[in-house]
């Protein structure tokens, strides 16, 4: 464990020069006092590197020096196959590329991780859109994957959800592809970050000259707290309902694993006849109708009164269509 993690060190070093204790024990999740543990080790096995002390000061290793501990076992060459994603890299105008890079890497590899490699290659395949949905038509998805790569600002016509049309001038930081849907995080002049579907890009212009990202902008940081935030802002109201015995998957699969688990975990303990009552949040009223409609008998709306006086009229409505 110690020693792959010295390795994992060395290498942080080698790859991004000077790095300072804090950020070393941040990406190798121990503490700072291991970390200057672990320089220590390094350099009595005769690792020259060494600290510079005050604001700007780090840890980094000795101009020139390069270690050549970087073999990839087995398990790492797999899992790079298993990251190739061939759907999306064509989209990026990067199959070729991808393709290339692959035989490239399974010819230099040795051969026992080449033999793991292939399998993983020839056994497994990850497709990102779900069953009932295609993936998005993105005709601008190459200039916008080539502004981001080369900091360059876009002037856009976007189509907003109602279908407004609005002129845009952006500066794009980065592509996020989420259930098979491509979104750019990016900032209109003087404003914060957002994301735009690059679905509903309808034209689109690069600007000349470019622009600076935010320092210490982070692309993964910024998209869980967007996603954490739209969760949040998605659910309006909250919907009291029963459910039958053995409904929690469907459930689950209705309303979203997130939101079943909760209500579950704060819901109460199952009747005489095994039915729960939960307390979901919900979308609209309206939504909450669609959704819970598709469970049938195995669910009752308790409230809000407006819920279930729709769920009533929706129940007397195809009662007259079957009979």
């Amino acid at each position: 464990m110690r020693a792959s993690r010295l390795l994992s060190l060395l290498l942080l070093l080698q790859a991004r020069g000077r790095m300072t204790a804090t950020d070393l024990a941040a990406e190798l999740e121990v503490s700072v006092r291991t970390v200057y543990r672990d320089v220590e080790a390094l350099s009595a096995a005769g690792v020259p590197v060494y600290a510079d002390r005050g604001p700007a000061g780090g840890y980094q290793l000795l101009d020139g020096y390069r270690t050549r501990l970087t073999g990839l076992t087995a398990e790492e060459a797999s899992s790079l196959f298993l990251a190739g994603l061939p759907g999306p890299a064509a989209e990026l105008g990067l199959s070729e590329v991808v393709a290339s890079a692959e035989l490239k890497l399974l010819a230099a590899l040795p051969p026992e991780p080449r033999s793991h490699a292939s399998r993983m290659r020839e056994r497994f395949l990850l497709d990102v859109p779900g069953w009932y949905r295609d993936a998005d038509d993105v005709p601008h998805l190459n200039e916008v994957a080539e502004a981001v790569w080369a900091q360059r600002r876009l002037r856009m016509t976007y189509r907003r959800w109602g279908q407004q049309e609005v002129e845009r001038v952006v500066d794009p930081y980065g592509l996020v592809l989420k259930g098979g849907s491509w979104y750019m995080v990016a900032a209109p002049a003087g404003a914060t970050p957002r994301t735009y579907r690059v679905a509903r890009i309808l034209a689109l212009e690069t600007l000349p000259g470019g622009f600076d990202r935010p320092e210490g902008f982070d692309l993964g940081d910024f998209w869980r707290d967007y996603s954490r935030e739209f969760r949040e802002r998605m659910y309006t109201a909250e919907a009291v309902i029963k459910i039958a015995p053995g409904l929690d998957s469907l459930l689950a699969y209705t309303m979203g694993n997130d939101v079943v688990a909760a209500a579950l975990a704060e819901g109460a303990e199952p009747d005489a006849e095994g039915w729960r009552t939960l307390t979901v949040p919900i979308e609209s009223i309206r939504h909450a109708r669609w959704l819970l409609l598709r469970l049938g008998a195995s669910v009752e709306v308790l409230g809000p009164p407006e819920l279930r006086a729709l769920m009533v009229e929706a129940v007397a409505e195809l009662g007259k269509i079957y009979g």
